[in-house]
């Protein structure tokens, strides 16, 4: 496999693609065998469609000399990508971490977009696929590129960095996300530090929140750029910060007002911040930045229906994440507040501990009324007259057709599997 012929006729392309459905006209398909399908077999529809070339690894399925044929096809949009990268040369910044990292993703690209040709990770392409497509929809004519990448084992990271090989790097936390994978908190804690080993060996900078002792320990022999709280010593000090709901803070004299819900949310404007400023983007434009940016994709989002008022952070759940978004949600100023909690997954043998811990966390809040939903949170019930469990969102919702809640303040969290953005239609 000739990689360097390969990225010629790449260069040739205007995308690439390893899906048929979204397939544009003279891009490069990449076949890539799935669990379920094996997309060899739609090199010869994804020409029709208008690919000028297509990589397979099925000799079988050669149609002519349009066909690139290798011995992995995955392999080859991997190498291709780290090849492409380094004919680029452009400055890269990577990021991973348990929370955050897309909502953070996306405030460092409106924040570096006000002073340059910026690019990003689309959406949550962050895997040994997302991010190969990532450095491939770079072009000459981008000046940074912001890479996401995240990990549910060991040495994850670590091969995501020999791909995207980042001049800089930022974790936006440790917690508990993913545990099955990584065998426990100290394996997400190793798991994501393997940016700090790249950044380390390649002499490159970390970004560092010197409000995480994680992130101070792990990166002490790093070159850093730092941010923290009314800390003299961070190159960027941030003055205050409040949320009621939404994030507001200050730095020098910039009073930025976000529309970020939640003190959880704070660390990830504040990255922003520090990674515009250490780019020499103007406070102004920073501002503009962050002011203008609207979360959405369900990630902390308030949503007025009907006579309530609702925080929307159905995307993705961990015990690390519950706690902060119910933490902040229970220090605002509301009456009648409604927690609507779903199942988190991927937490293997610690699933039921956690999710009884979680449950026992607001055993002492009276005046909450709190919705469990999943098999989890089920398995745990307990008998409380604020608490109500429900085995399935099925059974939630049949409650709901029959019980109305009104003029209220409800968080909405669960993980991406339970979907419990179907609550909202249930709420009007």
């Amino acid at each position: 496999m000739d990689i360097k012929y390969i990225h010629s006729l790449f260069l040739k392309c205007n995308a690439v693609s390893i899906d048929t459905r979204k397939i544009e006209s003279n891009s490069l398909f990449v076949a890539i065998k799935g669990e379920r399908f094996d997309a060899n077999t739609f090199a010869e529809e994804a020409l029709i469609k208008g690919a000028s070339y297509v990589i397979i690894d099925d000799e079988s399925f050669y149609i002519d000399e349009r066909t690139i044929l290798v011995e992995d096809s995955l392999v080859a949009l991997q190498e291709l990508a780290q090849f492409h990268r380094k004919y680029l040369k452009l400055p890269i910044i990577a990021l991973t971490g348990s929370n955050g990292k897309t909502t953070t993703k996306e405030l460092i690209h409106v924040v570096l977009s006000k002073k340059y040709n910026t690019k990003a990770t689309v959406g949550n392409l962050n895997n040994h696929i997302g991010v190969p497509l990532t450095l491939l929809s770079f072009n000459s004519e981008t000046e940074i590129g912001i890479v996401e990448m995240g990990a549910n084992h060991k040495k994850e990271i670590e091969f995501l960095c020999e791909l995207a090989n980042p001049d800089y790097g930022y974790i936006t936390n440790f917690g508990k996300a993913h545990l099955e994978g990584f065998g426990g908190v100290a394996g997400v804690i190793e798991g994501k530090s393997e940016m700090y080993h790249f950044l380390s060996q390649n002499d490159n900078l970390a970004f560092v929140n010197l409000e995480d002792s994680i992130q101070v320990e792990r990166s002490k022999n790093l070159r850093c750029y730092s941010f923290g709280l009314n800390n003299k010593n961070a190159d960027l000090e941030i003055r205050s910060i409040k949320a009621d709901p939404f994030v507001e803070l200050c730095y020098s004299n910039i009073t930025i007002t976000s529309h970020l819900i939640g003190l959880y949310n704070a660390n990830n404007v504040n990255a922003a911040i520090a990674i515009g400023k250490y780019f020499d983007v103007e406070d102004k434009s920073i501002k503009e930045a962050l002011e203008s940016y609207i979360p959405e994709n369900n990630r902390s989002q308030l949503v007025s229906n009907g006579n309530n008022e609702i925080i929307l952070d159905a995307y993705n759940a961990n015990p690390s994440s519950m706690a902060v978004a119910i933490e902040n949600f229970l220090q605002l100023e509301k009456l009648n507040k409604v927690i609507i909690l779903g199942d988190m997954f991927e937490l293997g043998s610690e699933s039921q501990k956690e999710h009884k811990e979680l449950i026992e966390s607001l055993i002492k809040e009276d005046t909450v009324q709190c919705f469990f939903i999943g098999s989890a949170f089920y398995g745990n019930r307990i008998d409380k007259n604020n608490f109500q469990f429900y085995d399935s969102f099925d059974a939630f919702s049949a409650f709901l057709k029959e019980y109305k809640i009104e003029q209220s303040t409800i968080l909405i969290k669960g993980s991406r599997g339970m979907a419990l953005e179907r609550t909202l239609e249930y709420l009007s």
